[in-house]
């Protein structure tokens, strides 16, 4: 029997694969945590642990007092958030991960999932079809620390034997979660505006392609990469993820399908800088040879999901500021 801990639980991937885990090997074997009050955490979210990754310690008892096995490793400060606090994004994001590794050595962990991102591709990189392989230089300290953590992984992986898994994700769009600070949030705060009945914002340009994937197609490729066979897994990085690339403009012309009185405008601010940095798509032949990683969803079908249960959940709240994945 599997027992995992979730670190970074709370946030936009956090919640929706707590949920899918539960589901797949019980609510007692999942463990939730994040740095959220206990208090503030509703019952259907237990068991939960109130825990900052940055306590090497307290990580170390929690793995050997709950018999840890696995580790799903999610806490991170994003791009643009990261932005605005470098070095604490930097301390976060990296010694985190460290922490993680050092105590999964030590305690004995089967299997480790940490998500990398394409914000690890910097303005060199090759904006089309980007590849697997590639020497760019990430411009923000977000993607300057998931480049490292990367090479972490395969440090770890090739000294210590540890089995680390890595997902280069997209910008992801989820109906269950709301943005927590990242370039391509636009992406799900303008389905909210649309549903509200809103004039929507964006903060990028309108011709701006970004990679994006829904989240019900995260979460599967997450469970798939994690499922298979250790020997599948020959990428000790991080593997590129694609599902489709659209830009503002396009996605707001799909929702007017559905709202055609739904307005735009458009305030390009410091988040365009970062979004010019990144590929307009991605490559991801070799997680499809090696593992799977095929998507479900297309723009319409996506926007189609969106609109319909946000439609039918209109009490969910925006915070004016949300706790990071």
């Amino acid at each position: 029997m599997e027992k995992i801990l979730i670190i970074g639980a709370c946030g936009q991937i956090g919640r929706e694969l707590t949920e899918t885990l539960r589901k797949i090997h019980g609510r007692e074997n999942i463990i939730a945590s994040d740095m959220r009050r206990a208090e503030d955490i509703g019952q259907d979210f237990q068991p939960y642990l109130q825990f900052n990754v940055l306590d090497r310690i307290q990580l170390g008892s929690i793995l050997r007092n709950y018999g840890i096995t696995q580790i799903y490793h999610l806490a991170a400060m994003l791009s643009a958030k990261g932005e605005k606090n470098p070095q604490q994004a930097w301390t976060l994001n990296m010694d985190g991960l460290l922490h993680v590794l050092d105590a999964s050595v030590e305690c004995g962990i089967k299997k480790i999932f940490w998500p990398s991102s394409i914000a690890v591709f910097g303005p060199d990189a090759q904006k089309i079809n980007c590849p697997q392989v590639n020497s760019s230089i990430p411009s923000t300290v977000y993607g300057i620390s998931k480049a490292a953590g990367e090479h972490w992984c395969q440090y770890y992986h090739q000294t210590y034997g540890l089995d680390i898994r890595s997902l280069r994700f997209p910008g992801l769009i989820s109906y269950k979660a709301l943005p927590g600070g990242g370039t391509t949030d636009y992406a799900v705060d303008i389905f909210h505006s649309a549903v509200a009945g809103e004039t929507f914002d964006c903060f990028l340009k309108a011709d701006t392609f970004l990679p994006m994937m829904f989240m019900e197609d995260a979460i599967r490729a997450t469970l798939e990469i994690m499922d298979a066979p250790a020997e599948e897994i020959r990428i000790r990085t991080s593997y590129n993820l694609s599902a489709m690339s659209f830009s503002p403009e396009q996605l707001y012309s799909e929702i007017r399908e559905h709202f055609p009185r739904f307005k735009i405008r458009y305030k390009p601010d410091a988040r365009q800088q970062i979004a010019d940095s990144w590929p307009c798509s991605v490559n991801d032949t070799r997680a499809m040879m090696d593992w799977g990683g095929i998507p479900r969803y297309d723009l319409a079908a996506m926007t189609r999901e969106m609109i319909e249960q946000l439609s039918s959940a209109k009490s969910l709240k925006r915070p004016a500021d949300q706790a990071e994945a």
